[in-house]
């Protein structure tokens, strides 16, 4: 699933090309996704000028003057910008067609993304407003972790990925930082001490930018606005290494299910 580093990446690709343009119209080919896209949209967006483009953890915020797109990649999808006439792959479920002759093109095999328009304040929106804060802000610090976990039997890992906690922290991203701040992925929240949350802020803060950098991670789908893959995944040092030696101490890296999602972790640098 594309996290904040491959949003982020994205938002920073289609924004130039978007802002300050025109749309024609919005043509929908598949209204079904992960919740059907509402009839008014295409009313809505046509005929507007493309205000900004933002990011709320992992959903992109297109503005206009009429209100905001509210756009969620889900687990497969992606968004290319494109010449307009090109003629559409198989999951390509909409565009937004430009006064320029471009379009913004998204792609989605699995369905699981969504598109949503609000005319109102976008952060009362239900999938926005009860988000926690942004990892990369000044407002997520060690003294906003720590109170977090305290009294949490569940592990830590799992509340990195809880968004009233942080936001945009998924599974590849929570289990290097965890590793990065030498936290074991399980230590139940209510052990983590200030020094590890400390550390844990620093680790996401650090691996996040790092994963920015490099236009975030590519496993299976995931490619940015001009078709290229992330290449963070070069730089992954525990996820997806299961039996790899340890960059750090030679130790093999260890797996296990945690949370109902993988986990993994070096037993020597990060231990209970």
């Amino acid at each position: 699933m594309p996290e904040l580093p491959e949003v982020e990446t994205t938002r920073r690709g289609i924004e130039p090309a978007l802002v300050g343009r025109r749309t024609l119209d919005l043509l929908v080919r598949k209204r079904q996704l992960r919740w059907p896209i509402a009839p008014g949209v295409e009313a809505a967006v046509r005929g507007q000028i493309v205000r900004g483009v933002d990011r709320r953890a992992k959903y992109l915020l297109l503005r206009f003057d009429t209100g905001t797109a509210i756009v969620h990649l889900g687990m497969s999808g992606s968004l290319r910008l494109l010449p307009a006439q090109t003629p559409p792959r198989p999951h390509d479920h909409w565009d937004l067609r430009l006064e320029t002759g471009m379009c913004l093109r998204y792609h989605d095999p699995r369905r699981f993304g969504s598109l949503h328009f609000t005319a109102r304040d976008p952060r009362e929106h239900p999938l926005l407003a009860r988000l926690a804060a942004e990892p990369l802000s000044a407002e997520f610090d060690a003294d906003a972790l720590f109170a977090a976990t305290r009294g949490r039997k569940v592990a830590i890992k799992s509340l990195l990925m809880n968004s009233r906690i942080v936001v945009g922290v998924g599974n590849i991203y929570a289990s290097e930082a965890l590793f990065r701040a030498g936290v074991h992925p399980a230590l139940p929240g209510a052990r983590v001490t200030r020094a590890q949350a400390r550390a844990l802020t620093g680790a996401i803060k650090q691996v996040l930018a790092a994963a920015i950098r490099t236009g975030g991670t590519t496993l299976r789908d995931y490619v940015d606005a001009s078709g290229a893959p992330g290449h963070f995944r070069r730089k992954l040092a525990v996820y997806e290494r299961t039996g790899k030696p340890c960059r750090r101490c030679g130790s093999p890296i260890a797996r296990r299910t945690l949370g109902q999602r993988a986990t993994y972790w070096c037993p020597a640098c990060q231990r209970r």
